[in-house]
Protein backbone atom coordinates (compact mmCIF):
# COMPACT_ATOMS: atom_id res chain seq x y z
CA UNK A 1 0.00 0.00 0.00
CA UNK A 2 1.47 3.81 -0.86
CA UNK A 3 -0.40 6.39 1.17
CA UNK A 4 0.68 10.16 0.44
CA UNK A 5 -0.27 12.89 2.17
CA UNK A 6 -0.70 16.43 0.42
CA UNK A 7 -0.71 19.21 2.44
CA UNK A 8 -1.72 23.30 1.99
CA UNK A 9 0.14 25.28 4.08
CA UNK A 10 -1.86 27.80 3.55
CA UNK A 11 -5.25 26.65 4.01
CA UNK A 12 -3.54 24.13 6.87
CA UNK A 13 -5.36 21.11 4.72
CA UNK A 14 -4.83 18.14 3.89
CA UNK A 15 -5.60 15.56 1.26
CA UNK A 16 -4.89 11.67 0.58
CA UNK A 17 -3.58 9.51 -1.90
CA UNK A 18 -3.93 5.75 -1.15
CA UNK A 19 -2.70 3.44 -3.89
CA UNK A 20 -2.54 -0.20 -4.32
CA UNK A 21 0.97 -0.86 -5.61
CA UNK A 22 -0.08 -4.61 -6.77
CA UNK A 23 -3.19 -3.42 -8.95
CA UNK A 24 -1.70 -0.63 -9.85
CA UNK A 25 -5.00 1.55 -8.86
CA UNK A 26 -5.65 4.35 -6.23
CA UNK A 27 -8.12 6.41 -4.52
CA UNK A 28 -7.90 10.28 -3.45
CA UNK A 29 -9.58 11.38 -0.30
CA UNK A 30 -10.40 14.79 0.26
CA UNK A 31 -8.78 16.24 -3.13
CA UNK A 32 -8.27 19.77 -3.69
CA UNK A 33 -9.32 21.80 -7.10
CA UNK A 34 -6.07 22.31 -8.97
CA UNK A 35 -5.50 18.70 -9.54
CA UNK A 36 -1.59 18.35 -10.53
CA UNK A 37 -0.06 16.95 -7.23
CA UNK A 38 -2.60 13.88 -7.72
CA UNK A 39 -1.85 13.55 -11.28
CA UNK A 40 1.77 13.75 -11.18
CA UNK A 41 1.63 11.21 -7.99
CA UNK A 42 0.06 8.82 -9.96
CA UNK A 43 2.21 9.03 -12.83
CA UNK A 44 5.55 8.90 -10.57
CA UNK A 45 4.24 5.70 -9.52
CA UNK A 46 2.89 3.82 -12.64
CA UNK A 47 -1.21 4.13 -10.71
CA UNK A 48 -4.43 5.24 -12.40
CA UNK A 49 -6.84 7.04 -9.91
CA UNK A 50 -10.14 4.91 -10.18
CA UNK A 51 -12.00 6.33 -7.06
CA UNK A 52 -12.40 9.78 -5.61
CA UNK A 53 -14.28 10.77 -2.05
CA UNK A 54 -14.36 13.30 0.73
CA UNK A 55 -14.72 13.10 4.26
CA UNK A 56 -17.88 15.84 4.39
CA UNK A 57 -19.25 19.10 2.77
CA UNK A 58 -16.04 21.43 3.39
CA UNK A 59 -16.78 24.97 4.19
CA UNK A 60 -12.99 26.40 4.29
CA UNK A 61 -11.89 25.26 0.48
CA UNK A 62 -13.62 24.22 -2.57
CA UNK A 63 -13.59 20.57 -2.85
CA UNK A 64 -11.29 18.58 -5.90
CA UNK A 65 -13.69 15.64 -6.20
CA UNK A 66 -15.36 16.67 -9.48
CA UNK A 67 -12.20 18.05 -10.70
CA UNK A 68 -10.07 15.44 -10.47
CA UNK A 69 -13.08 12.82 -11.42
CA UNK A 70 -13.17 14.95 -14.71
CA UNK A 71 -9.56 14.41 -15.33
CA UNK A 72 -9.44 10.98 -14.58
CA UNK A 73 -12.75 9.48 -15.57
CA UNK A 74 -12.57 7.90 -11.57
CA UNK A 75 -15.45 7.09 -9.87
CA UNK A 76 -17.35 9.73 -7.13
CA UNK A 77 -18.28 8.19 -4.01
CA UNK A 78 -19.98 10.90 -1.35
CA UNK A 79 -21.59 10.77 1.56
CA UNK A 80 -25.42 10.11 1.70
CA UNK A 81 -25.52 10.47 5.27
CA UNK A 82 -26.39 13.65 7.13
CA UNK A 83 -30.36 13.59 6.34
CA UNK A 84 -31.86 15.26 3.44
CA UNK A 85 -31.00 18.21 4.33
CA UNK A 86 -27.34 17.05 3.42
CA UNK A 87 -27.25 15.44 0.78
CA UNK A 88 -25.05 16.51 -2.17
CA UNK A 89 -26.87 17.96 -5.21
CA UNK A 90 -24.75 16.18 -7.65
CA UNK A 91 -23.57 12.88 -8.88
CA UNK A 92 -21.52 10.12 -6.93
CA UNK A 93 -22.25 6.95 -5.36
CA UNK A 94 -23.60 7.38 -1.72
CA UNK A 95 -21.56 6.24 1.05
CA UNK A 96 -23.46 4.86 4.86
CA UNK A 97 -21.80 3.85 7.75
CA UNK A 98 -20.18 0.96 6.93
CA UNK A 99 -20.20 1.03 3.36
CA UNK A 100 -16.98 -0.09 1.62
CA UNK A 101 -14.60 1.05 -1.31
CA UNK A 102 -11.80 -1.80 -2.78
CA UNK A 103 -9.25 -0.81 -4.62
CA UNK A 104 -7.17 -4.26 -5.21
CA UNK A 105 -5.70 -5.23 -1.81
CA UNK A 106 -7.04 -2.32 -0.08
CA UNK A 107 -10.31 -1.72 1.62
CA UNK A 108 -11.64 1.87 2.72
CA UNK A 109 -14.87 1.55 5.07
CA UNK A 110 -16.76 4.58 6.33
CA UNK A 111 -17.59 5.17 9.48
CA UNK A 112 -20.85 7.62 9.80
CA UNK A 113 -18.91 10.04 12.39
CA UNK A 114 -21.45 13.18 12.64
CA UNK A 115 -20.14 16.42 14.80
CA UNK A 116 -18.48 18.27 12.78
CA UNK A 117 -21.30 18.19 10.39
CA UNK A 118 -24.12 15.96 9.77
CA UNK A 119 -22.91 14.16 7.36
CA UNK A 120 -19.10 13.64 7.90
CA UNK A 121 -18.03 10.16 7.09
CA UNK A 122 -14.45 8.72 8.66
CA UNK A 123 -12.40 6.63 6.62
CA UNK A 124 -10.84 3.16 7.84
CA UNK A 125 -8.25 1.46 5.57
CA UNK A 126 -6.99 -1.78 5.47
CA UNK A 127 -4.22 -2.98 3.66
CA UNK A 128 -5.24 -6.98 2.83
CA UNK A 129 -1.78 -7.69 1.48
CA UNK A 130 -0.44 -7.71 5.12
CA UNK A 131 -3.69 -7.97 7.80
CA UNK A 132 -7.26 -7.90 7.51
CA UNK A 133 -7.65 -5.42 10.48
CA UNK A 134 -7.77 -1.70 9.61
CA UNK A 135 -5.01 0.06 10.82
CA UNK A 136 -5.40 3.28 9.25
CA UNK A 137 -8.08 6.11 9.81
CA UNK A 138 -8.71 9.12 7.69
CA UNK A 139 -10.37 11.13 10.35
CA UNK A 140 -11.28 14.71 8.22
CA UNK A 141 -12.56 17.11 10.54
CA UNK A 142 -13.90 14.68 12.79
CA UNK A 143 -10.31 14.01 15.15
CA UNK A 144 -7.11 16.28 14.75
CA UNK A 145 -3.88 16.07 16.59
CA UNK A 146 -4.82 17.02 19.69
CA UNK A 147 -8.60 18.64 18.79
CA UNK A 148 -11.51 18.13 17.29
CA UNK A 149 -13.25 19.52 14.31
CA UNK A 150 -15.54 22.15 15.69
CA UNK A 151 -19.28 21.68 15.68
CA UNK A 152 -20.33 25.72 15.44
CA UNK A 153 -19.74 26.01 11.75
CA UNK A 154 -23.38 25.49 10.47
CA UNK A 155 -24.60 28.68 13.08
CA UNK A 156 -21.73 30.45 12.53
CA UNK A 157 -21.12 29.95 7.45
CA UNK A 158 -24.01 27.99 6.83
CA UNK A 159 -27.01 30.09 8.52
CA UNK A 160 -27.67 27.52 11.19
CA UNK A 161 -29.53 28.38 14.15
CA UNK A 162 -28.15 26.67 18.09
CA UNK A 163 -26.94 23.58 15.78
CA UNK A 164 -23.48 23.70 17.70
CA UNK A 165 -25.19 22.10 20.61
CA UNK A 166 -26.83 19.17 18.44
CA UNK A 167 -23.34 19.06 16.86
CA UNK A 168 -21.22 18.61 19.92
CA UNK A 169 -23.46 16.24 21.34
CA UNK A 170 -22.89 14.04 18.08
CA UNK A 171 -19.45 14.66 18.81
CA UNK A 172 -19.35 13.36 21.83
CA UNK A 173 -21.36 10.26 20.49
CA UNK A 174 -18.92 9.64 17.85
CA UNK A 175 -16.45 9.41 19.60
CA UNK A 176 -17.40 7.11 22.54
CA UNK A 177 -19.27 4.82 19.47
CA UNK A 178 -16.85 5.00 17.07
CA UNK A 179 -13.14 6.30 17.40
CA UNK A 180 -12.74 4.77 20.94
CA UNK A 181 -14.47 1.28 19.47
CA UNK A 182 -10.75 1.09 17.57
CA UNK A 183 -7.60 -0.40 18.77
CA UNK A 184 -5.03 2.00 20.12
CA UNK A 185 -2.51 0.81 17.46
CA UNK A 186 -4.67 2.87 14.30
CA UNK A 187 -3.25 5.34 12.89
CA UNK A 188 -5.26 9.13 12.52
CA UNK A 189 -4.95 11.25 9.80
CA UNK A 190 -6.59 14.14 10.10
CA UNK A 191 -7.67 16.57 7.41
CA UNK A 192 -6.23 19.69 8.38
CA UNK A 193 -3.54 20.72 10.59
CA UNK A 194 -2.33 23.40 13.07
CA UNK A 195 -3.69 27.10 11.50
CA UNK A 196 -6.73 25.32 10.15
CA UNK A 197 -10.18 27.49 11.09
CA UNK A 198 -11.50 24.35 11.90
CA UNK A 199 -11.01 24.01 15.12
CA UNK A 200 -9.43 25.93 18.06
CA UNK A 201 -6.08 24.35 19.03
CA UNK A 202 -4.86 21.88 16.36
CA UNK A 203 -1.89 20.01 16.55
CA UNK A 204 1.49 20.57 14.21
CA UNK A 205 2.20 16.96 13.78
CA UNK A 206 0.82 15.57 10.46
CA UNK A 207 -0.46 12.22 12.40
CA UNK A 208 -1.30 10.20 15.61
CA UNK A 209 -2.68 7.31 16.95
CA UNK A 210 -6.21 6.03 18.12
CA UNK A 211 -4.06 5.55 22.06
CA UNK A 212 -2.55 8.77 21.84
CA UNK A 213 -5.58 11.10 21.05
CA UNK A 214 -7.61 8.81 24.11
CA UNK A 215 -4.93 9.47 26.69
CA UNK A 216 -3.88 12.62 25.72
CA UNK A 217 -6.22 15.04 24.20
CA UNK A 218 -7.82 17.49 26.12
CA UNK A 219 -11.17 15.91 24.97
CA UNK A 220 -10.05 12.01 26.30
CA UNK A 221 -10.92 12.67 30.56
CA UNK A 222 -14.48 13.62 29.49
CA UNK A 223 -14.89 10.99 27.43
CA UNK A 224 -13.53 8.65 30.35
CA UNK A 225 -15.37 9.93 33.02
CA UNK A 226 -18.75 9.68 30.52
CA UNK A 227 -18.69 13.76 31.17
CA UNK A 228 -20.89 14.56 27.77
CA UNK A 229 -22.02 18.00 29.41
CA UNK A 230 -18.11 19.15 30.18
CA UNK A 231 -17.32 17.99 26.89
CA UNK A 232 -20.15 19.92 25.36
CA UNK A 233 -19.01 23.25 27.37
CA UNK A 234 -14.92 23.19 26.79
CA UNK A 235 -15.51 22.14 22.93
CA UNK A 236 -17.58 25.22 22.35
CA UNK A 237 -15.56 27.50 24.24
CA UNK A 238 -13.25 30.12 22.68
CA UNK A 239 -14.00 28.33 19.18
CA UNK A 240 -12.47 31.54 16.80
CA UNK A 241 -14.31 33.50 14.42
CA UNK A 242 -15.34 31.86 11.30
CA UNK A 243 -14.45 33.57 7.83
CA UNK A 244 -17.62 35.11 6.08
CA UNK A 245 -16.16 33.20 2.55
CA UNK A 246 -17.22 29.57 4.49
CA UNK A 247 -20.58 29.97 3.66
CA UNK A 248 -20.07 30.66 -0.09
CA UNK A 249 -17.79 27.13 -0.02
CA UNK A 250 -20.54 25.33 1.87
CA UNK A 251 -22.87 25.98 -0.84
CA UNK A 252 -20.96 25.15 -3.96
CA UNK A 253 -19.60 22.35 -2.36
CA UNK A 254 -22.87 20.87 -1.36
CA UNK A 255 -24.54 21.89 -4.83
CA UNK A 256 -20.98 20.70 -6.49
CA UNK A 257 -18.01 23.02 -7.25
CA UNK A 258 -17.58 23.74 -11.05
CA UNK A 259 -15.13 21.59 -13.15
CA UNK A 260 -12.40 23.75 -14.70
CA UNK A 261 -11.07 21.72 -16.93
CA UNK A 262 -7.42 22.23 -18.66
CA UNK A 263 -6.43 25.87 -18.11
CA UNK A 264 -4.25 28.08 -20.27
CA UNK A 265 -1.33 29.44 -19.59
CA UNK A 266 -1.95 33.01 -18.19
CA UNK A 267 -0.68 35.88 -20.45
CA UNK A 268 1.28 38.86 -19.66
CA UNK A 269 -0.89 42.16 -20.35
CA UNK A 270 0.70 45.01 -22.15
CA UNK A 271 0.39 48.10 -19.60
CA UNK A 272 -1.39 50.03 -22.10
CA UNK A 273 -4.04 47.43 -22.49
CA UNK A 274 -4.25 46.96 -18.94
CA UNK A 275 -4.54 50.61 -18.22
CA UNK A 276 -7.80 51.02 -20.35
CA UNK A 277 -9.20 47.92 -18.79
CA UNK A 278 -8.79 49.68 -15.30
CA UNK A 279 -10.33 52.91 -17.00
CA UNK A 280 -13.24 51.09 -18.14
CA UNK A 281 -13.83 49.21 -15.23
CA UNK A 282 -13.25 45.63 -17.18
CA UNK A 283 -10.61 44.29 -14.65
CA UNK A 284 -9.24 44.46 -10.65
CA UNK A 285 -5.43 45.40 -10.17
CA UNK A 286 -3.86 42.27 -7.55
CA UNK A 287 -0.51 43.51 -6.35
CA UNK A 288 0.50 40.29 -4.33
CA UNK A 289 3.64 41.86 -3.37
CA UNK A 290 4.88 42.93 0.27
CA UNK A 291 3.45 45.50 2.85
CA UNK A 292 6.79 47.51 2.64
CA UNK A 293 6.87 47.44 -1.02
CA UNK A 294 2.90 48.15 -1.28
CA UNK A 295 3.46 51.15 0.64
CA UNK A 296 6.27 52.87 -1.57
CA UNK A 297 3.32 52.85 -4.52
CA UNK A 298 0.64 50.34 -5.91
CA UNK A 299 -1.91 50.95 -8.54
CA UNK A 300 -4.77 53.24 -7.35
CA UNK A 301 -7.88 50.66 -6.15
CA UNK A 302 -5.80 47.75 -6.16
CA UNK A 303 -6.50 44.95 -4.48
CA UNK A 304 -3.25 43.46 -1.55
CA UNK A 305 -3.39 39.56 -2.20
CA UNK A 306 0.37 38.83 -1.04
CA UNK A 307 1.40 35.94 -3.00
CA UNK A 308 4.02 34.43 -0.61
CA UNK A 309 1.41 32.80 2.96
CA UNK A 310 -1.87 32.50 2.79
CA UNK A 311 -2.79 33.64 -0.73
CA UNK A 312 -6.12 31.59 -0.79
CA UNK A 313 -7.30 32.41 2.49
CA UNK A 314 -6.56 36.15 2.53
CA UNK A 315 -7.78 36.10 -1.32
CA UNK A 316 -10.87 34.81 0.17
CA UNK A 317 -10.76 38.14 2.14
CA UNK A 318 -10.16 40.52 -0.41
CA UNK A 319 -12.22 38.90 -3.55
CA UNK A 320 -15.86 38.45 -2.99
CA UNK A 321 -16.93 36.39 -6.79
CA UNK A 322 -20.67 36.60 -6.21
CA UNK A 323 -20.40 40.16 -5.62
CA UNK A 324 -21.74 42.66 -8.77
CA UNK A 325 -18.60 44.15 -8.57
CA UNK A 326 -16.06 41.99 -8.80
CA UNK A 327 -14.44 41.84 -11.70
CA UNK A 328 -11.38 40.02 -13.92
CA UNK A 329 -8.51 40.11 -11.77
CA UNK A 330 -4.84 40.66 -13.26
CA UNK A 331 -2.20 39.76 -11.08
CA UNK A 332 0.97 41.83 -10.27
CA UNK A 333 3.76 38.98 -10.18
CA UNK A 334 7.56 38.68 -10.48
CA UNK A 335 7.04 36.09 -13.57
CA UNK A 336 4.51 33.99 -15.28
CA UNK A 337 5.44 30.75 -13.00
CA UNK A 338 4.73 32.96 -9.42
CA UNK A 339 0.98 34.10 -11.44
CA UNK A 340 0.38 30.20 -11.85
CA UNK A 341 0.79 29.24 -8.34
CA UNK A 342 -1.42 32.80 -7.45
CA UNK A 343 -4.21 31.49 -9.87
CA UNK A 344 -4.17 28.26 -8.31
CA UNK A 345 -4.20 29.37 -4.73
CA UNK A 346 -7.38 31.55 -5.67
CA UNK A 347 -8.91 28.40 -7.25
CA UNK A 348 -9.13 26.64 -4.01
CA UNK A 349 -11.36 29.61 -2.84
CA UNK A 350 -13.65 29.36 -6.05
CA UNK A 351 -12.25 32.82 -6.83
CA UNK A 352 -11.39 32.04 -10.99
CA UNK A 353 -11.73 34.61 -12.57
CA UNK A 354 -7.63 35.42 -13.85
CA UNK A 355 -7.30 37.40 -16.83
CA UNK A 356 -3.30 37.78 -16.99
CA UNK A 357 -0.74 39.33 -14.79
CA UNK A 358 2.12 42.07 -15.05
CA UNK A 359 5.64 42.02 -13.44
CA UNK A 360 5.84 45.65 -13.24
CA UNK A 361 3.85 48.96 -12.41
CA UNK A 362 6.07 50.50 -15.43
CA UNK A 363 3.27 52.47 -17.70
CA UNK A 364 0.71 52.00 -14.65
CA UNK A 365 -0.75 54.59 -12.39
CA UNK A 366 0.98 54.68 -9.05
CA UNK A 367 0.03 55.89 -5.40
CA UNK A 368 0.84 54.83 -2.36
CA UNK A 369 -2.11 54.08 -0.31
CA UNK A 370 -2.64 56.72 2.68
CA UNK A 371 -1.21 55.83 6.14
CA UNK A 372 -0.99 57.26 9.68
CA UNK A 373 1.29 57.44 12.64
CA UNK A 374 0.40 56.16 15.80
CA UNK A 375 0.89 59.72 17.16
CA UNK A 376 -0.85 61.09 14.80
CA UNK A 377 -3.88 59.24 15.65
CA UNK A 378 -4.54 61.01 19.01
CA UNK A 379 -5.69 64.21 17.08
CA UNK A 380 -7.06 62.32 14.24
CA UNK A 381 -10.53 62.87 13.54
CA UNK A 382 -11.42 59.16 12.39
CA UNK A 383 -14.79 57.95 11.57
CA UNK A 384 -13.92 54.72 13.05
CA UNK A 385 -10.91 52.71 14.24
CA UNK A 386 -11.13 49.38 12.75
CA UNK A 387 -9.42 46.49 14.58
CA UNK A 388 -9.30 43.80 11.71
CA UNK A 389 -7.52 41.52 14.48
CA UNK A 390 -9.87 38.60 16.05
CA UNK A 391 -11.67 38.95 18.58
CA UNK A 392 -9.28 37.06 20.81
CA UNK A 393 -6.47 39.59 20.19
CA UNK A 394 -8.78 42.44 20.56
CA UNK A 395 -9.67 41.61 23.91
CA UNK A 396 -6.16 40.60 25.01
CA UNK A 397 -5.16 44.75 24.15
CA UNK A 398 -6.72 47.17 21.57
CA UNK A 399 -6.77 51.03 20.69
CA UNK A 400 -9.43 52.66 22.74
CA UNK A 401 -12.99 52.87 21.22
CA UNK A 402 -11.66 51.00 18.21
CA UNK A 403 -13.97 48.74 16.67
CA UNK A 404 -13.06 45.14 16.31
CA UNK A 405 -13.97 43.48 13.10
CA UNK A 406 -12.09 40.23 11.70
CA UNK A 407 -10.44 40.46 8.35
CA UNK A 408 -12.16 37.69 6.86
CA UNK A 409 -15.41 39.13 7.61
CA UNK A 410 -14.71 42.80 6.76
CA UNK A 411 -16.35 42.99 3.07
CA UNK A 412 -20.28 41.16 4.25
CA UNK A 413 -20.54 43.13 7.22
CA UNK A 414 -20.32 47.19 5.41
CA UNK A 415 -23.14 47.63 7.39
CA UNK A 416 -21.40 48.12 10.86
CA UNK A 417 -18.42 50.18 8.45
CA UNK A 418 -19.08 54.52 8.63
CA UNK A 419 -20.95 55.45 5.25
CA UNK A 420 -18.66 58.80 5.33
CA UNK A 421 -15.41 60.18 7.11
CA UNK A 422 -12.44 57.80 7.63
CA UNK A 423 -11.58 54.69 8.79
CA UNK A 424 -8.10 53.99 10.25
CA UNK A 425 -7.10 50.24 9.87
CA UNK A 426 -4.99 48.20 12.18
CA UNK A 427 -3.95 44.63 13.25
CA UNK A 428 -0.65 43.33 14.76
CA UNK A 429 1.51 43.79 11.57
CA UNK A 430 0.36 45.52 8.66
CA UNK A 431 -0.56 42.91 6.67
CA UNK A 432 -4.20 42.00 7.71
CA UNK A 433 -4.79 45.62 7.73
CA UNK A 434 -3.54 46.66 4.29
CA UNK A 435 -5.52 43.33 2.88
CA UNK A 436 -8.47 44.47 4.25
CA UNK A 437 -7.75 48.28 4.06
CA UNK A 438 -7.77 47.95 0.15
CA UNK A 439 -10.68 45.67 -0.14
CA UNK A 440 -12.52 48.70 1.37
CA UNK A 441 -11.33 51.43 -0.69
CA UNK A 442 -11.57 49.15 -3.69
CA UNK A 443 -15.53 49.49 -2.39
CA UNK A 444 -15.64 53.06 -2.40
CA UNK A 445 -14.05 53.80 1.19
CA UNK A 446 -11.71 56.09 2.59
CA UNK A 447 -9.13 53.92 4.47
CA UNK A 448 -5.77 55.19 5.86
CA UNK A 449 -3.62 52.20 7.58
CA UNK A 450 -1.90 52.30 11.30
CA UNK A 451 1.94 52.79 10.78
CA UNK A 452 3.70 50.01 12.83
CA UNK A 453 0.29 48.80 13.67
CA UNK A 454 -0.87 48.05 17.15
CA UNK A 455 2.37 47.40 18.38
CA UNK A 456 3.39 50.87 17.34
CA UNK A 457 0.39 52.52 18.95
CA UNK A 458 1.14 50.32 22.20
CA UNK A 459 5.24 51.72 22.50
CA UNK A 460 3.95 55.09 21.50
CA UNK A 461 1.31 54.56 24.33
CA UNK A 462 3.44 52.91 26.99
CA UNK A 463 3.74 54.24 30.86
Amino acid sequence: MLIERIYDEDLAQASYFIGCQRLGEAIVVDARRDVAPYLDLAAANGMKITAVTETHIHADYLSGTRELAAATGAQIYISGEGGADWQYGFEGTRMYDGDAITIGNLTVKALHTPGHTPEHLSYLVTDGAFTDQAGYLLSGDFVFAGDLGRPDLLDEAAGGVDTRFEGARQMFASLRDKFLTLPDYVQVHPGHGAGSACGKALGAIPSSTVGYERLYAWWGKYLAANDEQGFIHELLDGQPEAHAYFARMKKQNKQGPAVMGPRKPLEEIPAADLVSRLESREATFVDTRSVPELHAGTVPGALHIPAAGKTASFGAWAVDPESERTRPLVLLTANQDQAHAVRDSLARVGIDDVAGFVTSLEGLPQAAPATISATELDSFDAAMVLDVRARTEHAAGNIPGSHQLHGGRALWNLDELPSDGTIVAYCASGMRSSIVGNALRNAGYDVVELEGAYPAWAAAHAS
